[in-house]
């Protein structure tokens, strides 16, 4: 078989690799893109009576229905927001005053959320940790107490029953599309009944770029939610962009067959908006990278061939034994694929070997893989490839708009030279809200938000090639010798080393001699290797010779990689309980937070340092 580098790729339309730089005397870069970001639309109000009328019977969402789907088009969505809307102006709903949304992704919900664009009223989805994985609801109380949300949109009362007990003292209407057997909440069905009249086309003419759109919150490393105000100028500028790196969006509409939550900045902004912006159809997948979850996803990719296929490296991690093993789910997932787009964390090298082969076997070209990188408060694309790439890793160059500046802050494990990113543009948030004092800290003089991220470039003689991202720049830590610990790179490379039993790594080391792993088991993966039952407890799974075999000779290959102590573990120890929400330890996207779990299990990092070593330490 011809190698996949000499191999073509698919066709496809992308604007030219450009960057303009400029070097400061102080040794800062500036970036920007070559090119023009040109004009945006005043809100995404504008694009659904664009297609409305472009395409008005063309399905725009669309969720599982019995063995089929529930589909609305342009035409339908338009009448629906215009109904929906007039009913939340007739509430008084405000910035100060907005809508609240406890539900999964569904058409319901896709419709309130496109009325409340459309009349001006800021909505709020909030992330399922925070209200269906908590136990004590606090973070979800006080998102609350910060929104004063005037209605809450609860797509299955009965589902969300705890979380509306625990804000029993927060005043709100609730309105639901599934109500429960003594519900007293509104139905949303009587909300589409609502005439619409002049007062929603004044509304819609009053909308401009400052109006805030949504509230979308994160936690970051504090743990503390935070509200990050999107405007409409910040969610039309970043289609734009997109548009102006991906001309091909314009040529055939997307199909996205889509499981990203909307009240994360990928699924709510990115891949929503997409389908938005270019008239395409988004069908709304309701399965998830978990055990049970995934076989829902792939029941759907059954059925509806995407054009573009976006995910989180998990979710790939999770689909691919499905499409290796399928050639009927192989043929039809690639029938028609433009492109595979990973973001969220970084894509281990082995899956996308995986993702590449199959590719090339199905189609005989080599299937384009590319990534993009921003955060909640970039709206949320502030860089992006559009050129071909080889390895996963890069996240591009500045998309148009986005002003990029480079501080250099060392060197990197690679002997580049590492840089913190921070970016400014049209894209980015004016704040948090209610909370000025986070807003002037997460902005340098210059206005330049701080988003704490290192890079490096991937080609330092050409940096049209683009960006490499580097690690949380708060996350590096020192050994006693001195030698810089390069987190996000090392984290990387462990959870390929460890392969398929290590789902996430935290790494410990501080002012200690060598670096150790605090590994979060794949416990169906290590069960699979172990030759194990799925109810074998998970104590016994962890402990059987051949997943403790594939983590020490991961830790060898990484030792043998000669990087120097920096580069390695040399013990290594499994934690039985998986990030615990409530004490911050993981985001509301998933996200493991290093320094929350460092400190919550302080005796179990002892642990990989006493003289002695501890039983259930593993060690080189």
């Amino acid at each position: 078989m011809q190698s996949a580098s000499a191999l073509p790729f698919n066709s496809l339309n992308f604007a030219p690799a450009q960057v303009h730089m400029e070097t400061r005397a102080n040794g800062e870069l500036l970036l920007r893109s070559g090119a023009a970001l040109g004009d945006y639309a005043r809100c995404n109000g504008e694009w659904l009576e664009h297609w409305a009328k472009a395409a008005p019977d063309r399905v725009f969402i669309a969720e599982r229905q019995g063995e089929g789907w529930r589909g609305i088009t342009y035409r339908q969505a338009r009448v629906a927001a215009r109904s929906i809307g007039a009913a939340l102006l007739r509430r008084g709903l405000s910035a100060g005053c907005p809508v609240a949304v406890l539900s999964d992704n569904s058409v319901d919900h896709a419709l309130l959320k496109l009325a409340c664009h459309y009349v001006g009223i800021p909505i709020a989805p909030i992330s399922q940790a925070y209200s269906l994985m908590s136990k004590d609801h606090a973070k979800l109380k006080a998102i609350f107490m910060l929104l004063e949300p005037g209605l809450v949109y609860v797509g299955d009362e009965a589902k969300f029953a705890a979380s509306l007990a625990a804000l029993k003292d927060s005043r709100f209407e609730a309105v639901t599309s599934n109500p429960a057997a003594d519900s007293k909440a509104t139905t949303f069905a009587s909300l589409l009944d609502t005439p619409a009249g002049p007062e929603v086309d004044a509304a819609f003419a009053e909308i401009n770029g400052d109006t805030i759109a949504k509230f979308l919150f994160t936690s970051g490393s504090t743990g503390e939610p935070k509200g990050v105000i999107n405007t409409q100028r910040m969610i039309t500028s970043n289609q734009a962009s997109y548009l102006a790196l991906w001309p091909f969006l314009a040529e055939e509409p997307p199909v996205l067959v889509d499981w990203l939550p909307w009240n994360h900045t990928f699924g709510g902004n990115s891949d929503f908006n997409m389908v938005l912006a270019n008239g395409g159809s988004l069908y709304i997948d309701e399965g998830k990278p978990a055990p049970g979850l995934v076989d829902k996803t792939v029941a759907n990719l059954r059925l509806v061939a995407p054009t573009i296929y976006l995910n989180v490296p998990r979710g790939f991690d999770m689909l691919l034994p499905f499409l290796e093993s399928d050639a009927q789910l192989r043929k039809q997932f690639f029938s028609r694929l433009k492109l595979i787009f990973y973001a969220g964390a970084a894509l281990p090298p082995s899956l996308w070997a995986r993702l590449e082969k199959l590719g090339i076997e199905e189609t005989g070209q080599r299937v384009r893989m590319i990534s993009a990188w921003g955060s909640t408060e970039t709206a949320p694309m502030a860089t992006c490839v559009h050129y071909d790439i080889d390895r996963a890793g890069v996240i591009g160059n500045p998309a148009p708009g986005s002003h990029i500046k480079l501080l250099p802050v060392g060197e990197s494990t690679t002997g580049k030279v590492k840089y913190e990113i921070r970016v400014k543009g049209p894209n980015i948030t004016p704040g948090y809200w209610k909370r000025d004092d986070l807003t002037r800290a997460a902005f340098d003089e210059e206005g330049f938000y701080k988003i704490g991220d290192a890079v490096r470039f991937a080609d330092p003689r050409d940096p049209a090639r683009g960006i490499e991202f580097d690690g949380r720049v708060a996350e590096e830590f020192k050994l006693t010798s001195g030698t810089w610990v390069h987190t996000g790179a090392l984290r990387v490379k462990a959870i390929a080393a460890l392969a398929p039993v290590a789902q996430d790594i935290v790494l410990t080391g501080q002012d200690r001699d060598y670096v150790g792993f605090m590994i979060f088991p794949n416990l169906p993966a290590a069960r699979a290797l172990a030759g194990l039952s799925a109810d074998t407890p998970p104590a016994q799974v962890l402990a059987h010779p051949a997943v403790a075999a594939c983590v020490e000779q991961g830790m060898r290959a990484l030792k043998a990689d000669g990087g120097g102590s920096s580069t390695y573990a040399l013990r290594a120890l499994f934690l039985e309980e998986m990030p615990n929400i409530d004490a911050g330890e993981i985001t509301d996207k998933g996200y493991i937070n290093q320094r929350a779990v460092l400190a919550r299990r302080a005796a179990q990092v002892a642990m990989l340092y006493t003289a002695a070593k501890a039983e259930n330490v593993l060690e080189i």
